[in-house]
């Protein structure tokens, strides 16, 4: 039991959440690119984000693994992201800061997603069981080389 609920059940309200933060994270990410603010998405992926990370931590004791760490990471990047947005109001560095931050909250999220669909999907598994192999690695540079490119147009034209 984890929080009241079956180890299955949490599992995929944990799922759901970090679904929602990625699919909100990237309406936030177009956005970005057409200059619209879109406050109502932006509140959803920050604290979706959020949730995923913190709920991820209680599926066991902690331990420092690197789930936990790039938690950890992910985490202080949107709190840094949030400030920028509410605090710095986007206003000079804040608004590439905010950027950034809020597109390296999503990779991170993507990155956890594409490791987790190799370990849990059979079909993925068989093509990568030890995450060392060709299209796991593959799969990971695709998806850098995407939200390389999504940042660099987003720094350019976000103008909130």
């Amino acid at each position: 039991m984890i929080l009241g609920m079956s180890i299955s059940t949490f599992t995929l309200l944990h799922v759901i959440i970090s679904l929602v933060g990625i699919c909100t994270g990237f309406v936030v990410v177009v956005g970005m690119l057409k200059s619209k603010g879109l406050d109502a998405w932006i509140v959803v992926f920050l604290a979706s984000t959020a949730l995923t990370d913190l709920t991820g931590y209680c599926f066991h004791p902690i331990i420092f693994d690197p789930a936990e760490i790039v938690g950890f990471i992910s985490l202080s990047v949107l709190a840094v992201t949030a400030f920028a947005l509410y605090a710095g109001h986007l206003a000079g560095a804040w608004r590439w800061i905010y950027v950034v931050g809020a597109l390296l909250g999503l990779y991170l999220n993507t990155f956890v997603a594409v490791i987790q669909s190799f370990q849990k999907l059979a079909f993925l598994q068989q093509l990568a069981p030890t995450q060392k192999e060709p299209p796991f690695l593959i799969a990971q540079a695709l998806v850098l080389a995407v939200f390389i490119v999504l940042g660099v147009s987003a720094v350019k034209r976000f103008r909130p």
